[in-house]
């Protein structure tokens, strides 16, 4: 019986090291705001945003900021967050979730959004 149980356990380990491990997916958002967005709605934004890894699993980390390049190259896009999902499942969920639509809801009420710019990818090393 002993013998049993330490085969098992072999296995799984062994099994656990030749599956493929799952990648985590960043998530970019870019928003150009339209000129007659205020502070405070950019702000009620980016709070709601902020506040979505509390309510949809999944979301490992959550990040913003505005963009400071000296480029001058980003077209308009000033506004940048970046959500960690723990794997693509965990995106796929995201995407249809109940509170995802509400932030959408609320970019839609305050009406203050030109365009956005999405991009997905998988995290490689």
């Amino acid at each position: 019986m002993k013998m049993l149980l330490i085969s098992a356990l072999v296995a799984v380990i062994c099994l656990a090291y030749t599956l493929p491990a799952s990648k985590q997916v960043k998530h970019i958002v870019v928003f150009k705001y339209k000129a007659t967005a205020t502070e405070a709605q950019i702000a009620e934004v980016t709070a709601a945003f902020r506040n979505l890894p509390n309510t949809i699993p999944g979301i490992v980390k959550f990040e913003y900021g505005v963009n400071n390049s000296p480029e001058n190259l980003n077209k308009g896009f000033t506004h940048v967050y970046l959500l960690t999902f723990a794997d693509a499942a965990a995106r796929d969920a995201y995407l249809p979730h109940p509170e995802h639509k509400k932030f959408g809801a609320l970019l839609g009420k305050l009406n203050i959004l030109e365009e956005p710019f999405v991009v997905d990818f998988e995290v490689s090393e």
